[in-house]
């Protein structure tokens, strides 16, 4: 393989890194945002469903082996969002990285079959 292909694949596991490392959030789990009835017949939230109260915000994950259940803010919620997201970035990352690992070892072989 050439070498200029080996600068590239460099080059695309060099960005992959730093996309990796410019997150500063990470974490698994679902985040949840609902709307509740209180119970009260004279409460607005009993007739009209646009009036439920909230957003509530739940944050499910896993943890030490167990799903596990908490109650954000709205700011908490925010940040558990970009967390959760920036982890299913990473994972894509990573598998792309994964890939231009693969790719940089086969050229070793090629390089190796020529010598």
């Amino acid at each position: 393989m050439k070498e200029i292909d080996k600068k590239k694949i460099r080059s695309r596991t060099l960005a992959i890194r730093r996309a990796i490392d410019a997150m500063d959030f990470l974490s698994s789990g679902t985040l949840l945002s609902r709307t509740k009835v209180c119970g009260r017949s004279n409460c607005r939230c009993a007739t009209d469903p646009e009036q439920r109260h909230g957003p509530y915000f739940e944050w499910s994950r896993r943890q030490d082996g167990r799903l596990v259940h908490k109650k954000l803010t709205e700011e908490q919620a925010a940040l558990a969002a970009r967390a959760i997201a920036n982890r299913r970035e990473v994972q894509r990352l990573l598998a792309q990285w994964e890939t231009a690992t693969f790719e940089e070892i086969m050229t070793l072989e090629e390089d190796g079959k020529r010598g």
